[in-house]
């Protein structure tokens, strides 16, 4: 089982760090034939592809790595960015009251984390403690990969107001 996780490379314009990034995430190779692969790592710099996301993705010699293609289903994840603006704010326990809402996420620094949002959570929840933070100007967060199931959350609550 564990030689079917391979590392992929993933290239893109990120929107937080404002310039082309390459950023290596596992993934789990679900059909070799067709180069299909399922990803198991949470984005850091705003890839638009979320946790168990299927892609395609080919050996690239110049770069000495597998490269992702394409996307060839969404698994209706979503990723948020999240970057604390409040000097000696203890992200862990911010992290922490994200993963009681089912929010896994992946610290990168301090100051930085990236989050994943199951199809499952309401997205409604997340994004009421998000904007409650940053209005209290805790952190700044961004949505590089925001999924239809969420984007729909979000549009439901606001046809109810």
């Amino acid at each position: 089982m564990e030689d079917s996780f391979k590392k992929v490379m993933f290239k893109y314009y990120s929107n937080v760090l404002n310039k082309e990034v390459k950023e290596t995430m596992w993934a789990l190779e679900v059909d070799p034939e067709k180069g299909h692969y399922q990803l198991d790592s949470i984005p850091f710099y705003g890839a638009s592809i979320a946790t168990n996301d299927i892609f395609k993705a080919s050996f690239d010699d110049a770069e000495g790595f597998l490269v992702y293609e394409t996307t060839v289903s969404t698994s209706e994840n979503s990723i948020i960015l999240v970057m604390l603006t409040e000097a000696g704010y203890d992200k862990e326990l911010l992290r922490q009251e994200f993963k009681n809402l089912h929010c896994d996420s992946e610290g990168l620094n301090d100051h930085y984390f990236s989050m994943e949002i199951p199809k499952s959570v309401n997205y409604n929840l997340v994004k009421d403690l998000l904007e409650d933070y940053q209005a209290k100007e805790i952190i700044n967060y961004a949505e590089p990969c925001l999924s239809k199931k969420h984007r729909e959350d979000l549009k439901n609550i606001e046809e109810l107001n």
